[in-house]
């Protein structure tokens, strides 16, 4: 890599703690730290929106699904769209309201409002796990970038170093930083894409007859996708939009039910079509130059049998000369941060508001929680940096940790907001049998028929369990959805 490259990335880096720092004087409480004083606008919130769900982890995935379906993959982020705008209609007039009343700071909270405490403390665990999986495929994706582009480094050796630069601003900044590096973030990353990757990708591999002519012709069909595909994708994918700590957060720390409802729509247009097609194309390319041999100075004989989600990292590596690889990378390494940093918020802010806090004598001590705030982050960010030590597939980890929450969290928390009968012992045992029907199936390795997810089978006995428990335990004298429509009269 270019001495020029490496200045660039180098700067970029310095700029991403430097802005870390900077908020790190102006926090003065959790308020502060978790939800930005709860007064920003829609254009970063959406655009943080966007970086947090799409990020590196989809980016290199999305890369990975190019590579491997072609164009086709891009229907993974359709579900993205659909999640945004449902949860924009149905999710944020309820909750932007109610979190301007009780001084929410985390999802799980919501959990106490409809249930009681020991469901949220169980909320809370379930999404601490789930967020921490999610951190660590956000560390994987940049060390792969990492280490097939710098000669010399090893995978073990860039996750160390990008676990260093996530934790060490986030931990600094707290979630005001977070989402303004977010949209520095992202304008980079969508620069790059635009300006940089896609258009010397399409130059390298030899335009479009080149590629017509090199792959199979479903790679350029985007009904390469099977019927069972697609439904996992959307059952994954679409409840996160409902059950996301890092979306709560920020519909917290939007300033009014407006704003937030706006940036929801921005993000998932920017989620489908733009990045959708981006991140497929770029992937395509990959595997257009890894069938031409493209690849093979690096070792890579044969496309068959490489790791797909090293297909776009190698493109960049080979295609882009000196300057544009530093601004490429950055741009990719953008995506990357601005969702480990989301995530890593996420599970500081369920660790410590829905765990410790209940343990703990640190209600009304802003100084002391916002220490812990800063420990807390620090630890779960060295243990996602362990996990990611273990795991070698990104998109696996991402979907891993998506579905582990959705299958606990999704049921409970619609029913607490629109079903009347919903009881705190069902949602507490609705959380525990459909997130455990989950791990049980993925840690045993049970396949479904049709190669459904074992996510389907979690919500389902999650939603069984859920309606029949609440029809068999008392009811409290006003139920979740009537104290909801209370407070945000």
């Amino acid at each position: 890599m270019h001495f020029i490259d490496i200045i660039i990335f180098i700067v970029y880096f310095i700029g991403m703690l430097g802005i870390g720092f900077f908020f790190f004087r102006q926090n003065k409480n959790s308020d502060d730290y978790y939800v930005g004083g709860r007064d920003m606008g829609s254009i970063h919130i959406g655009l943080s929106v966007v970086a947090t769900d799409v990020g590196g982890g989809f980016s290199i995935g999305l890369g990975g699904l190019g590579f491997i379906m072609g164009i086709a993959g891009s229907w993974m982020l359709f579900t993205g769209l659909i999640g945004a705008w449902l949860s924009a209609v149905f999710l944020i007039p309820k909750v932007n309201r109610l979190s301007k009343k009780i001084n929410l700071l985390t999802f799980p909270q919501l959990f106490e409002f409809f249930y009681n405490p020991r469901v949220a403390l169980l909320a809370g665990i379930i999404s601490a796990i789930g967020y921490l999986g999610f951190t660590s495929s956000q560390l994987l994706a940049g060390a792969k970038l990492a280490s097939a582009t710098f000669t010399g480094l090893s995978l073990q050796q860039a996750l160390v170093a990008m676990g260093i630069i996530a934790v060490v601003y986030t931990v600094a900044g707290g979630l005001k930083a977070v989402i303004y590096t977010d949209t520095v973030q992202w304008i980079i990353l969508m620069s790059g894409l635009v300006f940089i990757g896609i258009p010397m990708g399409y130059y390298a591999v030899g335009g479009y007859e080149s590629i017509a002519s090199t792959v199979q012709p479903e790679l350029l069909q985007l009904s390469n996708v099977s019927w069972s595909q697609l439904v996992n994708w959307g059952v994954t994918i679409i409840p996160i939009w409902f059950v996301g700590m890092t979306l709560y957060q920020r519909i917290y720390a939007c300033r009014d039910e407006k704003t937030a409802r706006r940036a929801w729509y921005v993000a998932g247009l920017f989620e489908y079509p733009i990045m959708a097609f981006m991140g497929v194309l770029l992937g395509l390319f990959a595997r257009v130059g890894a069938d031409q041999g493209m690849f093979e100075y690096l070792g890579y004989m044969d496309p068959e049998n490489m790791d797909a989600e090293m297909g776009l990292p190698l493109l960049l590596r080979t295609v882009l000369p000196a300057g544009l690889t530093g601004l490429m990378l950055s741009a990719y390494f953008s995506a990357i941060m601005s969702t480990a940093d989301s995530c890593l918020m996420a599970a500081s802010g369920n660790v410590v508001t829905d765990i410790l806090e209940r343990f703990l004598p640190l209600k009304g001590d802003e100084k002391k929680i916002l220490r812990y705030s800063q420990i807390a982050t620090l630890a779960i960010g060295a243990i996602a940096l362990l996990i990611a030590l273990s795991m070698q597939n990104v998109l696996e980890l991402m979907l891993l940790s998506y579905a582990f929450m959705v299958s606990g969290l999704f049921v409970p928390v619609i029913g607490g907001m629109y079903w009347r009968r919903s009881t705190p012992t069902a949602a507490f045992w609705a959380m525990l049998l459909g997130g455990g029907t989950t791990l049980l199936l993925i840690l045993t390795a049970y396949q479904l028929p049709y190669e459904l997810d074992a996510n389907i089978a979690g919500i389902s006995i999650s939603a069984l369990s859920f309606v029949v428990l609440s029809y068999l335990t008392p009811r409290p004298e006003v139920s979740a959805v009537e104290r909801l429509s209370n407070s945000t009269q």
